[in-house]
């Protein structure tokens, strides 16, 4: 088989990787479609060269569509929606495979034009897209971005070689970009918990896009304390540092699902900054987008509403990591789906069948 991975971002790869890697294996014939209006071509030619696949390069999903037309896979995968689906299934069949598992109803209604087959996560997600689109072709298969913490490979970050001391505990912090809790910190945090390691993995659109320079400034603050990492543009995966983690720090991220998964305490920040467009008369945009979620995560740890509360309640967490443990294991069968680190394999054996038919 020939197969085409739409990368419209660069936080895809950790959750096409697994895929990509299965089917190499097999065999198969596996090619990348990246966008230069979305992502810098320059900064991220490392991480496509570790990937080892070929990606071509387009500027909007009207040249992808010529593409597709052009070399006509036998499957193209997307991460998200995609405007001109016709025209691909003229030649090729396609697949959805989301890049996360978050709370947003986005999350759902980006399977409102059909594709061939949607890759779903958990047995709940599975049971509510199918109230929502009845009709259409839902196989769930687990989290594949996660297959490898599942199979316990190693990942993790060199601790030592990022100057931190192996010795401590470990804290988390993945918030993403909107809503995001990161400009709530102040900028001396680290010294409120300079008995811990802090690894700091912000949303890759933080490190990129113009409208976050004041995310990206509190950042470099960060970044010179002695007992804090912050990633760089090219940590595209956050799989390492969950590895190295004990608890997370997160406002609405779909971090809370990955990080649960791994039956580790997770803490809910319910305090963050929102954009100017999602204020005062424009709140009813940041209720039609966030609304009330479609997946509620009150159960998944503990929420805090404030910075201050969380000099508390992080050694409290990690005191007691039991204290959630069966609320985690929930949400992980009903989000995550199985954790055996083999959904890339259950994606590829469909894909063959199909083949065969």
């Amino acid at each position: 088989m020939f197969i085409v991975f739409d990368t419209l971002n660069v936080y895809y790869i950790p959750q096409y990787m697994p895929v990509i890697q299965e089917l190499t294996l097999r065999g198969h014939i596996v090619k990348m479609v990246c966008y230069s209006n979305k992502n810098d071509q320059e900064v991220l030619a490392k991480t496509f060269d570790e990937v080892g696949v070929e990606c071509i390069w387009v500027s909007n999903t009207q040249e992808a569509e010529q593409v597709y037309v052009t070399i006509k896979p036998d499957w193209v995968f997307f991460g998200n929606e995609f405007p001109h689906l016709n025209s691909v299934h003229q030649y090729s069949k396609t697949a959805q495979l989301g890049h996360g598992v978050g709370p947003k109803p986005s999350y759902y209604h980006k399977s409102i034009t059909p594709m061939t087959v949607r890759f779903i996560e958990g047995a709940l997600r599975l049971e509510k897209i199918k109230q929502y689109y009845p009709k259409g072709n839902f196989v769930a298969v687990g989290f594949s971005k996660l297959d490898p913490l599942f199979k316990h490979q190693d990942l993790g970050l060199n601790l030592t070689q990022l100057g931190l001391d192996t010795s401590k505990k470990t804290i988390l912090y993945a918030p993403t970009f909107n809503p995001s809790s990161l400009e709530c910190f102040p900028d001396n945090w680290p010294e409120d918990f300079k008995e811990y390691n802090i690894l700091i993995k912000p949303h890759s659109l933080t490190q990129v896009r113009p409208q976050y320079a004041n995310q990206r400034a509190k950042l470099a603050k960060w970044a010179r304390f002695s007992n804090v990492y912050v990633a760089n543009e090219n940590d595209i995966s956050l799989l390492p540092f969950i590895q190295n983690a004990d608890i997370l720090l997160s406002e609405a991220s779909s971090t809370l699902f990955e990080f649960a998964a791994i039956d580790r305490p997770v803490i809910v920040c319910n305090f963050f900054k929102l954009k100017w467009t999602y204020r005062g008369i424009f709140k009813y945009r940041f209720e039609k987008r966030f609304g009330k979620d479609n997946v509620l995560y009150k159960e998944i740890g503990l929420h805090v509403d404030n910075y201050k509360s969380l000099i508390k309640a992080i050694p409290e967490q990690l005191a007691n990591p039991q204290s959630y443990q069966a609320n985690r294991q929930q949400y992980t069968h009903d989000h995550v789906g199985p954790t055996d680190g083999l959904a890339s394999v259950r994606i590829v054996d469909y894909l063959e069948a199909i083949d065969k038919a």
